[in-house]
Protein backbone atom coordinates (compact mmCIF):
# COMPACT_ATOMS: atom_id res chain seq x y z
CA UNK A 1 0.00 0.00 0.00
CA UNK A 2 1.02 3.35 -0.59
CA UNK A 3 1.66 6.08 2.17
CA UNK A 4 -1.35 6.38 4.65
CA UNK A 5 -2.99 8.71 7.06
CA UNK A 6 -2.73 7.61 10.47
CA UNK A 7 -5.79 8.21 13.18
CA UNK A 8 -4.38 8.23 16.72
CA UNK A 9 -7.46 6.76 18.72
CA UNK A 10 -7.89 8.46 22.45
CA UNK A 11 -10.50 6.46 23.14
CA UNK A 12 -13.96 8.01 21.30
CA UNK A 13 -16.80 6.39 20.10
CA UNK A 14 -16.21 8.18 17.19
CA UNK A 15 -12.83 6.93 15.70
CA UNK A 16 -14.03 4.00 13.87
CA UNK A 17 -16.76 6.80 11.95
CA UNK A 18 -13.53 9.30 11.06
CA UNK A 19 -11.77 6.21 9.97
CA UNK A 20 -15.16 5.21 7.72
CA UNK A 21 -15.23 9.05 6.81
CA UNK A 22 -11.55 8.97 5.54
CA UNK A 23 -11.83 5.58 3.45
CA UNK A 24 -15.06 6.77 1.90
CA UNK A 25 -12.84 9.89 0.20
CA UNK A 26 -10.89 6.90 -0.77
CA UNK A 27 -7.50 7.84 1.22
CA UNK A 28 -5.96 5.17 2.99
CA UNK A 29 -5.56 5.07 7.08
CA UNK A 30 -5.12 3.28 9.64
CA UNK A 31 -6.18 3.85 13.54
CA UNK A 32 -3.58 3.47 16.05
CA UNK A 33 -3.80 3.98 20.06
CA UNK A 34 -2.10 6.95 21.09
CA UNK A 35 0.47 5.11 23.00
CA UNK A 36 1.92 4.07 19.93
CA UNK A 37 2.39 7.67 17.98
CA UNK A 38 6.25 7.40 18.77
CA UNK A 39 5.84 4.38 16.24
CA UNK A 40 4.29 6.78 12.91
CA UNK A 41 7.39 7.67 10.47
CA UNK A 42 7.32 10.02 8.02
CA UNK A 43 8.24 7.02 5.51
CA UNK A 44 4.75 5.13 5.95
CA UNK A 45 2.46 8.11 7.00
CA UNK A 46 1.14 10.87 5.13
CA UNK A 47 -0.78 12.95 7.61
CA UNK A 48 -2.20 12.38 11.38
CA UNK A 49 -5.36 13.13 12.93
CA UNK A 50 -6.03 13.07 16.33
CA UNK A 51 -9.65 11.76 17.58
CA UNK A 52 -12.03 12.67 20.68
CA UNK A 53 -11.81 11.04 23.85
CA UNK A 54 -14.33 10.32 26.88
CA UNK A 55 -11.60 12.34 28.79
CA UNK A 56 -10.75 15.44 29.87
CA UNK A 57 -7.02 17.59 29.66
CA UNK A 58 -7.61 18.91 32.81
CA UNK A 59 -7.03 15.61 34.77
CA UNK A 60 -3.75 14.21 35.57
CA UNK A 61 -3.61 11.28 33.95
CA UNK A 62 -5.30 12.58 30.83
CA UNK A 63 -4.02 10.47 27.46
CA UNK A 64 -1.54 12.85 25.41
CA UNK A 65 1.05 12.73 23.12
CA UNK A 66 3.53 14.85 21.73
CA UNK A 67 1.39 17.66 19.25
CA UNK A 68 4.43 19.85 18.52
CA UNK A 69 6.44 16.90 17.42
CA UNK A 70 3.77 15.82 15.20
CA UNK A 71 3.15 19.30 14.02
CA UNK A 72 6.63 19.38 12.70
CA UNK A 73 6.75 16.13 10.72
CA UNK A 74 2.90 16.17 9.22
CA UNK A 75 0.13 17.60 8.47
CA UNK A 76 -2.24 16.85 11.41
CA UNK A 77 -5.89 17.63 11.92
CA UNK A 78 -7.12 17.34 15.92
CA UNK A 79 -10.92 16.86 16.43
CA UNK A 80 -12.61 17.71 20.21
CA UNK A 81 -10.31 16.13 22.30
CA UNK A 82 -6.93 16.47 19.82
CA UNK A 83 -7.96 19.89 19.67
CA UNK A 84 -8.11 20.27 23.40
CA UNK A 85 -4.85 18.75 23.84
CA UNK A 86 -3.25 20.51 21.31
CA UNK A 87 -3.86 24.03 22.56
CA UNK A 88 -2.90 22.74 25.98
CA UNK A 89 0.66 21.62 25.01
CA UNK A 90 1.03 24.67 23.02
CA UNK A 91 0.11 27.98 25.63
CA UNK A 92 -3.32 28.21 25.05
CA UNK A 93 -6.03 27.19 27.92
CA UNK A 94 -8.98 24.91 28.40
CA UNK A 95 -10.97 25.26 30.83
CA UNK A 96 -14.33 23.30 32.31
CA UNK A 97 -17.41 24.29 30.42
CA UNK A 98 -20.35 25.84 32.88
CA UNK A 99 -22.29 22.87 31.09
CA UNK A 100 -21.98 19.63 28.42
CA UNK A 101 -22.08 21.41 25.12
CA UNK A 102 -23.67 18.35 22.81
CA UNK A 103 -25.95 18.65 20.09
CA UNK A 104 -26.13 21.16 16.92
CA UNK A 105 -24.52 24.46 16.20
CA UNK A 106 -24.13 26.79 13.70
CA UNK A 107 -20.79 27.41 12.56
CA UNK A 108 -19.36 31.33 11.81
CA UNK A 109 -16.46 31.61 10.13
CA UNK A 110 -13.73 34.36 11.16
CA UNK A 111 -11.40 34.22 9.07
CA UNK A 112 -11.14 33.22 5.19
CA UNK A 113 -9.27 29.64 4.80
CA UNK A 114 -9.06 26.80 2.25
CA UNK A 115 -10.73 24.62 4.46
CA UNK A 116 -13.40 26.29 4.06
CA UNK A 117 -14.25 25.74 0.30
CA UNK A 118 -17.58 24.94 -0.91
CA UNK A 119 -18.93 25.10 3.10
CA UNK A 120 -21.04 27.74 3.27
CA UNK A 121 -21.27 30.70 6.58
CA UNK A 122 -23.79 29.03 9.26
CA UNK A 123 -23.48 25.61 8.00
CA UNK A 124 -25.17 23.38 11.06
CA UNK A 125 -22.29 21.23 13.20
CA UNK A 126 -22.13 18.60 15.52
CA UNK A 127 -20.79 19.16 19.31
CA UNK A 128 -20.10 16.45 22.06
CA UNK A 129 -17.46 17.91 24.61
CA UNK A 130 -17.81 19.12 28.49
CA UNK A 131 -14.13 20.71 28.12
CA UNK A 132 -13.97 24.04 26.24
CA UNK A 133 -10.70 25.97 24.44
CA UNK A 134 -10.70 29.51 26.23
CA UNK A 135 -7.23 30.79 24.74
CA UNK A 136 -4.77 30.02 21.88
CA UNK A 137 -0.98 30.11 22.00
CA UNK A 138 0.74 32.62 20.15
CA UNK A 139 1.17 30.64 16.79
CA UNK A 140 -2.64 30.08 16.62
CA UNK A 141 -5.61 31.69 15.64
CA UNK A 142 -9.00 31.58 15.60
CA UNK A 143 -11.60 30.43 12.05
CA UNK A 144 -14.24 30.07 13.59
CA UNK A 145 -16.78 30.11 16.15
CA UNK A 146 -20.02 29.62 16.91
CA UNK A 147 -22.59 31.17 19.70
CA UNK A 148 -22.28 29.02 21.96
CA UNK A 149 -18.33 28.60 22.41
CA UNK A 150 -15.21 31.07 21.06
CA UNK A 151 -13.04 28.45 19.72
CA UNK A 152 -14.63 26.23 17.55
CA UNK A 153 -11.64 26.02 14.87
CA UNK A 154 -8.70 27.21 14.95
CA UNK A 155 -4.94 27.16 12.66
CA UNK A 156 -1.78 27.55 13.36
CA UNK A 157 0.17 30.64 11.57
CA UNK A 158 3.59 29.37 11.83
CA UNK A 159 5.10 25.91 10.25
CA UNK A 160 5.49 24.28 7.40
CA UNK A 161 3.09 21.90 7.68
CA UNK A 162 -0.91 22.50 7.93
CA UNK A 163 -2.15 22.38 11.36
CA UNK A 164 -6.09 22.55 12.12
CA UNK A 165 -8.41 22.25 15.08
CA UNK A 166 -11.91 21.61 15.76
CA UNK A 167 -13.86 21.19 18.58
CA UNK A 168 -17.13 19.73 16.36
CA UNK A 169 -17.19 16.84 14.44
CA UNK A 170 -17.27 16.84 10.99
CA UNK A 171 -17.16 12.54 10.75
CA UNK A 172 -20.65 12.46 11.72
CA UNK A 173 -23.08 12.76 9.17
CA UNK A 174 -24.99 16.18 11.45
CA UNK A 175 -21.92 17.78 10.89
CA UNK A 176 -23.88 18.98 7.41
CA UNK A 177 -20.67 19.66 5.43
CA UNK A 178 -18.31 17.61 7.10
CA UNK A 179 -16.90 15.60 4.53
CA UNK A 180 -16.16 18.08 2.51
CA UNK A 181 -14.54 19.61 5.78
CA UNK A 182 -12.05 16.56 5.99
CA UNK A 183 -11.64 16.26 1.99
CA UNK A 184 -10.56 20.11 2.34
CA UNK A 185 -8.13 18.98 5.04
CA UNK A 186 -6.63 16.13 2.82
CA UNK A 187 -6.55 17.33 -0.41
CA UNK A 188 -6.44 21.51 -0.63
CA UNK A 189 -4.07 21.61 2.59
CA UNK A 190 -2.47 18.44 2.67
CA UNK A 191 -1.99 17.70 -0.24
CA UNK A 192 -2.91 14.13 -0.72
CA UNK A 193 -4.18 12.66 -3.51
CA UNK A 194 -7.41 9.61 -2.98
CA UNK A 195 -6.20 6.19 -4.20
CA UNK A 196 -8.04 3.68 -2.04
CA UNK A 197 -9.74 2.32 -4.67
CA UNK A 198 -11.30 -1.33 -4.42
CA UNK A 199 -9.18 -1.96 -7.69
CA UNK A 200 -6.12 -0.82 -6.03
CA UNK A 201 -6.80 -2.66 -2.93
CA UNK A 202 -7.44 -6.13 -5.28
CA UNK A 203 -4.36 -5.49 -7.27
CA UNK A 204 -1.97 -5.24 -3.99
CA UNK A 205 -3.72 -7.70 -2.38
CA UNK A 206 -3.34 -10.23 -4.58
CA UNK A 207 0.43 -8.79 -5.04
CA UNK A 208 0.90 -9.01 -1.07
CA UNK A 209 -0.70 -12.84 -1.02
CA UNK A 210 1.68 -14.49 -3.64
CA UNK A 211 4.46 -12.66 -2.15
CA UNK A 212 3.26 -14.37 1.37
CA UNK A 213 2.13 -17.69 1.15
CA UNK A 214 5.03 -18.19 -1.87
CA UNK A 215 4.06 -22.02 -3.36
CA UNK A 216 2.22 -22.88 -0.23
CA UNK A 217 -1.14 -24.21 0.50
CA UNK A 218 -3.65 -22.29 2.71
CA UNK A 219 -7.07 -23.92 3.83
CA UNK A 220 -9.89 -21.52 4.64
CA UNK A 221 -13.08 -22.42 6.61
CA UNK A 222 -16.40 -20.44 4.57
CA UNK A 223 -19.24 -19.87 6.50
CA UNK A 224 -21.42 -18.76 3.80
CA UNK A 225 -21.05 -14.76 4.50
CA UNK A 226 -19.38 -12.18 2.71
CA UNK A 227 -16.38 -12.07 4.73
CA UNK A 228 -14.88 -15.61 4.18
CA UNK A 229 -16.38 -15.55 1.14
CA UNK A 230 -15.04 -12.47 -0.45
CA UNK A 231 -11.40 -13.58 1.88
CA UNK A 232 -11.76 -16.96 -0.55
CA UNK A 233 -12.63 -15.17 -4.09
CA UNK A 234 -8.85 -12.71 -3.21
CA UNK A 235 -7.09 -16.11 -2.06
CA UNK A 236 -7.78 -18.08 -5.20
CA UNK A 237 -6.94 -15.05 -7.29
CA UNK A 238 -3.91 -15.17 -5.77
CA UNK A 239 -2.77 -18.77 -5.30
CA UNK A 240 -5.32 -21.02 -7.47
CA UNK A 241 -5.85 -24.52 -6.42
CA UNK A 242 -3.72 -23.91 -3.73
CA UNK A 243 -6.66 -22.72 -1.62
CA UNK A 244 -8.45 -25.97 -0.04
CA UNK A 245 -11.80 -24.70 1.46
CA UNK A 246 -14.63 -26.49 3.12
CA UNK A 247 -18.17 -25.78 4.49
CA UNK A 248 -19.60 -27.23 7.70
CA UNK A 249 -23.19 -28.53 8.32
CA UNK A 250 -23.68 -27.67 11.81
CA UNK A 251 -27.47 -28.53 11.51
CA UNK A 252 -27.89 -24.99 12.52
CA UNK A 253 -27.83 -22.79 9.13
CA UNK A 254 -31.04 -22.05 7.47
CA UNK A 255 -33.47 -24.29 5.42
CA UNK A 256 -31.82 -25.73 2.44
CA UNK A 257 -28.80 -23.35 2.95
CA UNK A 258 -26.00 -25.74 2.98
CA UNK A 259 -26.64 -27.08 -0.46
CA UNK A 260 -27.50 -23.91 -2.34
CA UNK A 261 -24.40 -22.23 -0.48
CA UNK A 262 -21.82 -25.40 -1.53
CA UNK A 263 -23.52 -25.38 -5.02
CA UNK A 264 -22.83 -21.24 -5.34
CA UNK A 265 -19.19 -21.29 -4.29
CA UNK A 266 -18.67 -24.39 -6.51
CA UNK A 267 -20.32 -22.35 -9.59
CA UNK A 268 -17.43 -19.72 -8.56
CA UNK A 269 -14.53 -22.08 -9.20
CA UNK A 270 -13.62 -22.27 -5.53
CA UNK A 271 -12.45 -25.84 -4.61
CA UNK A 272 -14.87 -26.22 -1.33
CA UNK A 273 -15.43 -29.60 0.69
CA UNK A 274 -18.42 -30.01 2.52
CA UNK A 275 -18.41 -31.76 5.84
CA UNK A 276 -22.12 -32.92 7.60
CA UNK A 277 -21.56 -32.30 11.47
CA UNK A 278 -24.90 -32.10 12.48
CA UNK A 279 -24.98 -35.07 14.78
CA UNK A 280 -21.91 -33.87 16.57
CA UNK A 281 -23.10 -30.16 16.87
CA UNK A 282 -26.70 -31.73 17.96
CA UNK A 283 -25.21 -33.86 20.75
CA UNK A 284 -22.80 -31.20 22.28
CA UNK A 285 -25.75 -28.71 22.65
CA UNK A 286 -27.87 -31.50 24.41
CA UNK A 287 -29.24 -30.50 27.67
CA UNK A 288 -27.76 -26.41 27.30
CA UNK A 289 -29.78 -23.82 28.14
CA UNK A 290 -27.18 -21.22 28.78
CA UNK A 291 -26.57 -18.79 26.14
CA UNK A 292 -23.24 -18.58 26.27
CA UNK A 293 -23.24 -22.14 27.22
CA UNK A 294 -24.31 -23.05 23.60
CA UNK A 295 -21.81 -20.80 22.08
CA UNK A 296 -18.95 -22.35 23.85
CA UNK A 297 -20.11 -25.96 23.00
CA UNK A 298 -20.48 -24.74 19.31
CA UNK A 299 -17.25 -23.18 18.99
CA UNK A 300 -15.42 -26.33 20.60
CA UNK A 301 -17.18 -28.39 17.64
CA UNK A 302 -16.02 -26.48 15.50
CA UNK A 303 -12.58 -26.81 16.40
CA UNK A 304 -12.93 -30.28 16.81
CA UNK A 305 -14.28 -30.55 13.42
CA UNK A 306 -11.42 -28.25 11.72
CA UNK A 307 -8.66 -30.44 13.16
CA UNK A 308 -10.32 -33.32 11.77
CA UNK A 309 -10.88 -32.20 8.28
CA UNK A 310 -7.15 -30.57 7.94
CA UNK A 311 -5.73 -33.73 8.66
CA UNK A 312 -6.59 -34.15 5.11
CA UNK A 313 -4.78 -31.63 3.59
CA UNK A 314 -1.11 -32.58 5.19
CA UNK A 315 0.34 -29.78 2.93
CA UNK A 316 -1.05 -27.04 4.15
CA UNK A 317 1.06 -24.38 6.33
CA UNK A 318 -1.48 -21.65 5.98
CA UNK A 319 -4.95 -20.56 7.88
CA UNK A 320 -6.94 -17.69 5.96
CA UNK A 321 -9.26 -15.71 7.89
CA UNK A 322 -12.27 -13.22 7.28
CA UNK A 323 -11.33 -10.83 9.96
CA UNK A 324 -12.07 -7.32 9.36
CA UNK A 325 -11.30 -4.11 10.58
CA UNK A 326 -13.53 -3.08 13.58
CA UNK A 327 -12.40 -6.66 15.12
CA UNK A 328 -8.59 -5.31 14.68
CA UNK A 329 -9.66 -1.64 15.71
CA UNK A 330 -11.17 -3.02 18.92
CA UNK A 331 -8.62 -5.63 20.06
CA UNK A 332 -6.22 -2.88 20.59
CA UNK A 333 -9.14 -0.57 22.18
CA UNK A 334 -7.20 2.07 24.60
CA UNK A 335 -9.66 1.46 27.10
CA UNK A 336 -8.89 -2.26 27.45
CA UNK A 337 -10.86 -5.36 26.76
CA UNK A 338 -14.69 -4.74 26.49
CA UNK A 339 -17.02 -6.60 28.63
CA UNK A 340 -18.48 -9.65 27.62
CA UNK A 341 -21.84 -9.31 26.48
CA UNK A 342 -21.68 -12.51 24.12
CA UNK A 343 -18.30 -14.31 23.32
CA UNK A 344 -17.59 -14.20 19.36
CA UNK A 345 -18.23 -16.84 16.91
CA UNK A 346 -15.01 -16.69 15.85
CA UNK A 347 -13.26 -19.59 17.11
CA UNK A 348 -9.86 -19.15 19.32
CA UNK A 349 -7.17 -21.48 19.34
CA UNK A 350 -7.16 -22.82 15.94
CA UNK A 351 -3.62 -21.35 14.71
CA UNK A 352 -1.72 -22.91 17.95
CA UNK A 353 -3.66 -26.14 17.81
CA UNK A 354 -2.85 -26.67 13.62
CA UNK A 355 0.33 -25.31 13.72
CA UNK A 356 -0.61 -23.05 10.59
CA UNK A 357 0.74 -19.76 10.00
CA UNK A 358 -2.72 -16.91 9.84
CA UNK A 359 -3.27 -15.01 6.59
CA UNK A 360 -6.31 -12.51 7.14
CA UNK A 361 -6.56 -10.51 3.20
CA UNK A 362 -9.47 -8.05 4.78
CA UNK A 363 -8.41 -6.94 7.94
CA UNK A 364 -7.82 -3.57 6.64
CA UNK A 365 -11.59 -3.39 5.40
CA UNK A 366 -14.78 -2.19 6.60
CA UNK A 367 -17.82 -4.41 6.57
CA UNK A 368 -18.92 -1.80 3.20
CA UNK A 369 -15.56 -1.97 1.89
CA UNK A 370 -15.80 -6.13 2.15
CA UNK A 371 -18.80 -6.01 -0.01
CA UNK A 372 -16.91 -3.44 -2.44
CA UNK A 373 -14.41 -5.49 -2.82
CA UNK A 374 -16.49 -8.45 -3.42
CA UNK A 375 -18.44 -7.27 -5.80
CA UNK A 376 -15.04 -6.40 -7.62
CA UNK A 377 -14.29 -9.83 -7.64
CA UNK A 378 -17.57 -11.13 -9.13
CA UNK A 379 -19.16 -12.47 -5.92
CA UNK A 380 -22.66 -13.94 -6.52
CA UNK A 381 -25.40 -11.28 -5.71
CA UNK A 382 -27.41 -13.66 -3.20
CA UNK A 383 -23.88 -14.04 -0.83
CA UNK A 384 -22.83 -10.73 -1.51
CA UNK A 385 -26.14 -8.94 0.17
CA UNK A 386 -26.74 -11.55 2.24
CA UNK A 387 -28.23 -10.58 5.56
CA UNK A 388 -25.50 -11.04 8.60
CA UNK A 389 -25.55 -14.53 10.23
CA UNK A 390 -24.88 -15.11 13.38
CA UNK A 391 -21.82 -17.70 13.93
CA UNK A 392 -23.57 -19.88 16.38
CA UNK A 393 -26.49 -19.81 14.18
CA UNK A 394 -30.44 -20.75 14.48
CA UNK A 395 -28.55 -22.59 18.31
CA UNK A 396 -29.11 -18.43 19.15
CA UNK A 397 -32.89 -17.77 18.03
CA UNK A 398 -33.78 -20.80 19.83
CA UNK A 399 -34.57 -19.40 23.48
CA UNK A 400 -33.17 -22.53 26.11
CA UNK A 401 -32.36 -25.78 24.96
CA UNK A 402 -31.68 -26.43 21.33
CA UNK A 403 -33.32 -30.16 19.18
CA UNK A 404 -33.45 -30.86 15.80
CA UNK A 405 -36.90 -30.76 15.79
CA UNK A 406 -36.98 -27.08 17.14
CA UNK A 407 -34.60 -26.33 14.22
CA UNK A 408 -36.47 -27.86 11.57
CA UNK A 409 -39.90 -25.80 13.23
CA UNK A 410 -37.94 -22.61 13.34
CA UNK A 411 -36.57 -23.61 9.53
CA UNK A 412 -39.95 -23.38 8.03
CA UNK A 413 -40.88 -20.25 9.88
CA UNK A 414 -37.59 -18.67 9.28
CA UNK A 415 -38.24 -19.15 5.37
CA UNK A 416 -41.57 -18.29 5.14
CA UNK A 417 -40.21 -14.87 6.77
CA UNK A 418 -36.78 -14.55 4.12
CA UNK A 419 -38.82 -15.61 0.90
CA UNK A 420 -42.17 -12.55 1.73
CA UNK A 421 -39.27 -9.89 2.68
CA UNK A 422 -37.66 -10.88 -0.86
CA UNK A 423 -41.14 -10.85 -2.54
CA UNK A 424 -42.29 -7.44 -1.43
CA UNK A 425 -38.90 -5.54 -2.01
CA UNK A 426 -38.26 -5.30 1.64
CA UNK A 427 -35.19 -8.07 2.02
CA UNK A 428 -32.65 -5.14 1.02
CA UNK A 429 -34.42 -2.41 3.09
CA UNK A 430 -33.46 -4.17 6.03
CA UNK A 431 -30.11 -4.49 7.33
CA UNK A 432 -30.65 -8.26 9.24
CA UNK A 433 -33.97 -10.19 9.36
CA UNK A 434 -34.50 -13.98 11.09
CA UNK A 435 -37.53 -15.55 13.19
CA UNK A 436 -36.81 -16.53 17.30
CA UNK A 437 -38.11 -19.56 18.56
CA UNK A 438 -39.50 -18.93 22.01
CA UNK A 439 -39.62 -20.75 24.87
CA UNK A 440 -43.29 -20.12 25.49
CA UNK A 441 -46.78 -21.98 24.22
CA UNK A 442 -49.76 -20.11 23.63
CA UNK A 443 -53.63 -20.87 23.13
CA UNK A 444 -55.23 -20.72 19.99
CA UNK A 445 -58.04 -22.24 17.96
CA UNK A 446 -57.86 -23.35 14.31
CA UNK A 447 -60.99 -24.49 13.10
CA UNK A 448 -63.32 -25.59 15.90
CA UNK A 449 -60.31 -27.06 17.84
CA UNK A 450 -58.66 -25.81 20.59
CA UNK A 451 -54.39 -25.72 20.15
CA UNK A 452 -51.45 -25.04 22.43
CA UNK A 453 -48.25 -24.34 20.60
CA UNK A 454 -45.00 -22.54 20.07
CA UNK A 455 -44.68 -18.42 19.55
CA UNK A 456 -42.19 -16.98 16.94
CA UNK A 457 -40.74 -13.73 17.36
CA UNK A 458 -40.13 -12.28 13.86
CA UNK A 459 -36.90 -9.46 14.25
CA UNK A 460 -35.25 -7.36 11.51
CA UNK A 461 -33.45 -4.20 11.96
CA UNK A 462 -31.91 -1.80 10.00
CA UNK A 463 -28.21 -0.37 10.59
CA UNK A 464 -25.25 0.28 8.67
CA UNK A 465 -22.41 -1.67 10.67
CA UNK A 466 -24.62 -3.76 13.98
CA UNK A 467 -23.14 -1.49 16.06
CA UNK A 468 -26.40 0.01 16.58
CA UNK A 469 -30.16 -0.72 15.22
CA UNK A 470 -32.98 0.36 15.15
CA UNK A 471 -36.33 -2.17 14.67
CA UNK A 472 -37.35 -1.95 10.80
CA UNK A 473 -41.10 -0.78 10.10
CA UNK A 474 -42.03 -3.32 7.74
CA UNK A 475 -45.60 -2.43 6.46
CA UNK A 476 -48.60 -3.89 8.41
CA UNK A 477 -49.86 -5.42 5.88
CA UNK A 478 -46.67 -7.19 5.01
CA UNK A 479 -46.09 -8.09 9.00
CA UNK A 480 -49.83 -9.94 8.63
CA UNK A 481 -48.94 -11.98 5.56
CA UNK A 482 -46.04 -12.92 7.00
CA UNK A 483 -48.07 -14.06 10.09
CA UNK A 484 -50.96 -15.30 8.52
CA UNK A 485 -48.68 -18.04 6.63
CA UNK A 486 -46.39 -19.03 9.54
CA UNK A 487 -49.44 -20.04 11.42
CA UNK A 488 -51.40 -21.85 8.59
CA UNK A 489 -48.30 -23.64 6.67
CA UNK A 490 -45.75 -24.28 9.98
CA UNK A 491 -47.88 -27.10 12.44
CA UNK A 492 -46.84 -26.11 15.88
CA UNK A 493 -46.32 -22.61 15.67
CA UNK A 494 -49.82 -20.69 16.44
CA UNK A 495 -48.83 -17.35 17.36
CA UNK A 496 -46.53 -14.53 16.01
CA UNK A 497 -45.34 -11.78 17.85
CA UNK A 498 -42.58 -8.67 16.38
CA UNK A 499 -39.53 -7.47 18.14
CA UNK A 500 -39.79 -3.66 18.25
CA UNK A 501 -36.80 -3.00 20.44
CA UNK A 502 -33.88 -1.16 19.40
CA UNK A 503 -29.78 -1.90 20.32
CA UNK A 504 -28.92 -0.38 22.67
CA UNK A 505 -30.71 -1.35 25.02
CA UNK A 506 -31.52 -4.91 23.51
CA UNK A 507 -29.06 -6.89 21.12
CA UNK A 508 -29.76 -7.76 17.41
CA UNK A 509 -29.65 -11.25 18.42
CA UNK A 510 -31.92 -12.59 21.68
CA UNK A 511 -28.71 -14.65 22.82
Amino acid sequence: MSKKIIILDFGSQLTQLIARRVRELEYFCEVVPFYKSDQIHEEECHAVILSGSPASVSTADHPRVDVADLMGRFPVLGICYGAQLAAQQTGGRVEKSDHREYGFARLVFKKEDPIWQGIPDFSQIWMSHSDTITALGSDFEVIASTDQIPVAAYRRTAGLKPAYFVQFHPEVVHSEYGTAFLHNFLSRLAGLQPDWTQESFIHATVDSIRNQVGDEHVLLALSGGVDSSVAALLMHRAIGDRLHCFFVDNGLLRQGEYESVLDGYQEMGLSVYGVDAKKEFYEALSGLEDPELKRKAIGRVFIEVFEKAAKSFPMVKWLCQGTIYPDVIESVSVTGPSVTIKSHHNVGGLPEKLNLRIIEPLRMLFKDEVRRVGAGLGLKESILHRHPFPGPGLAIRIIGEVTEEKVQLLQKADKIFIDILKDTHQYHEVWQAGCILLPVRSVGVMGDERTYENVVALRAVSSQDGMTAEWSRIPHDILARISSEIINKVKGINRVVYDISSKPPATIEWE
